[in-house]
């Protein structure tokens, strides 16, 4: 049996000094064929070990209704497949720059602030995921014959929290779950971030993107002993809406990653290959030294300007780290060669979206039940994790015309008023409870429709857990307006394409760019990787083949979308285009970046 241990000054495989060598892949940012090839990449960049998040609120969209748990498993066992050992970061919160920080819609909206400390009704729902999940972990252990060799307790703790009976208790939890191999923490390398974070007995590792020499001489003031690790080696970074791309200078990010090894530390590139958010999983930010400004929704690509980009293929990084990662490795074998690249779409399609549905008769078909309440109810206490809420009110009148608004908006709005399209509400570009109103004034008697949609949940920060849609109220002038009907369609409704084609489509004709679901097809001559381009339209979501590509946004900086080779078939494909705000008529194409 295999042993890999925590010593006074480095890991130990069988009392053997070694230097781990890692790179973070998550599985869910990676379509399930394309593993193999990802953690060969790995293999070819020098590395010896991959590392993954778990998002809790992938596998368990619903109280008790589990989802594909598994998956953690089958990609564990590819990684042994491949050679790699494997570190597993399974939570409860994952950060990760993914929608509520792993965290499910159906927990943050009942017990807010709650969450991420020693409440006993979070630990019951934590202690039974980890119950589901952890035997995928802990049956793939090293001694077992499996590729896992450390797993982590919480997840950069000391950004958030300092409730150390919470920590303690987490830890019980892994060892009483029969997880045997290492456990460690991991944060920024500072003071109040590490007495916050760190648990006694467990070890202690440091998140960075620069500066090692003055990081880990911060770690080893709170940890004497024990090998250093930087566990996140920010390699690059990631992108928001609406804001300019975030690059990394190659010779630069080499030059700090050679500073780690040259301290005798080891490495988690973070990330390795980044992948994509596929299904409008992506997450998002507050601007703000307390995280209390504008929301900064995360792009769809999760390219992270890794050394390994989005669609698989090796960047400049790549070969700069390899290089430096050659000296530093356990044994004198040989780097694997680079696998083949993928293939690529063997040339442009024009899509033709030739049939259409209004979001109305969307809704009739593949939305949850409509509500009535005095005040406007959130995202979560309808069930809505992703996608839309349509809330409609009735203004009385007669009345002459007053600023009609909404507090707590988050995030935007598309506003109809007695079925016109009057304007869009903005709530993510103040603060999260700011007062947002249309541009010209509104008179009663009125029926108002505002169809609101969630840009993603804070993912980082003390704003972890805020509620979606309406969180407030809908005002004319200073009046609230109750009685308010609500319904939401979550964009998971989509994954069952039976139910979709019971939706009333008809010729797009006059209608093309209106807001609402296109359907149409494209042919393929040579399957393969490919980017969707969409020109002219606003923003929404888009499938092919019933595969959720994700969130696209006219505003960039993102312009197309990354389409996995396994996605497309040979020969015809189907493509839908749920547009939520309504566009100028556009062109949709699939093309080979």
């Amino acid at each position: 049996m295999v042993d890999f241990t925590v010593g006074e000054r480095d890991f130990q495989v069988d009392g053997r000094p070694v230097r781990l060598l890692s790179g973070a892949l998550h599985y869910f940012r990676v379509h399930e064929a394309q593993w193999g090839h990802r953690l060969a990449m790995l293999r070819a960049m020098g590395l010896a070990c991959v590392e993954t998040y778990v998002p809790w609120n992938l596998h368990e969209p619903r109280p008790g209704g589990f989802h594909d748990v598994h998956a953690l498993g089958r990609f564990l066992d590819a990684a042994h497949e491949a050679g790699l050992w494997a570190i597993v970061r399974p939570g409860p919160y994952i950060c990760a720059e993914w929608e509520n920080g792993g965290l499910p819609h159906w927990l943050t909206g009942a017990l807010g602030t709650r969450v991420r400390t020693r409440d006993a009704e979070y630990l019951k729902h934590v202690e039974r995921w980890f119950g589901r999940l952890l035997p995928q972990v802990v049956q793939r252990q090293l001694g077992r014959g499996g590729p896992v060799i450390m797993v982590q307790v919480e997840n950069e703790y000391g950004s958030y929290g300092s409730d150390q009976v919470y920590l303690r208790h987490l830890t019980g939890l892994l060892r009483e779950l029969g997880v045997t191999v290492p456990l460690f923490t991991s944060d920024g390398p500072e003071d109040h971030m590490l007495t916050g974070g760190s648990v006694p007995g467990v070890l202690a590792t440091a998140n960075f993107g620069s500066g090692a020499r003055a990081g880990f001489e911060v770690l080893r003031r709170h940890q004497p002993t024990g090998p250093l690790m930087c566990m996140e080696f920010w390699c690059g970074w990631f992108g928001h809406w609406d804001a300019e791309p975030v690059l990394r200078d190659a010779a630069d990010t080499a030059d700090a990653l050679r500073e780690i090894l040259d301290c005798g530390a080891s490495v988690n590139l973070y990330m390795a290959h980044g992948g994509t958010n596929f299904a409008g999983w992506a997450g998002a930010n507050r601007s703000g030294g307390l995280h209390d400004g504008a929301l900064q929704p995360t792009v769809t690509s999760y390219d992270y300007d890794a050394p390994i980009d989005e669609y698989g293929r090796p960047t400049e990084k790549f070969w700069l780290f390899r290089d430096i990662l050659a000296l530093h490795r356990n044994d004198d074998a040989p780097i694997p060669d680079v696998p083949a690249a993928p293939a690529q779409a063997a040339g442009p399609a024009d899509a033709r979206l030739s049939q259409w549905a209004p979001l109305g008769d969307v809704l009739e078909v593949l939305g949850g039940a409509e509500t009535e309440t005095a005040m406007p109810p959130t995202f979560e206490e309808l069930g809505v994790d992703r996608g839309l809420v349509r809330y409609r009110v009735r203004l009385p009148g007669p009345r002459r015309a007053y600023p009609l608004g909404v507090t707590g908006l988050r995030d935007l709005a598309v506003v109809y008023v007695d079925g016109v399209r009057t304007g869009v509400l903005n709530g993510a570009a103040g603060g999260a409870d700011a007062y947002t109103a249309l541009a010209e004034p509104v008179e009663g008697p009125a029926e108002v429709e505002l169809w609101v949609e969630s840009l993603g949940r804070v993912n980082y920060g003390p704003r972890l857990a805020e509620p979606k849609g309406i969180t407030g109220g809908v005002l004319h002038e200073r009046q609230y307006v109750h009685g308010v009907r609500a319904r939401g369609l979550r964009l998971d409704a989509f994954d069952d394409a039976e139910s979709v084609g019971r939706v009333p489509f008809r010729e797009t004709g006059e209608a093309s760019g209106a807001a609402g679901l296109y359907r149409g097809a494209f042919e393929v001559r040579g399957a393969g990787d490919a980017g969707l381009e969409l020109r002219g339209w606003t923003r929404g979501f888009v499938w092919v083949n019933g595969f959720c590509l994700g969130r696209y946004w006219g505003v960039g900086p993102q312009r197309s979308l990354y389409v996995p080779g396994p996605v497309l078939r040979e020969g015809a494909n189907e493509v839908w285009v749920l547009e939520v705000e309504g566009a100028d008529a556009g062109e949709l194409t699939v093309r080979v970046r």
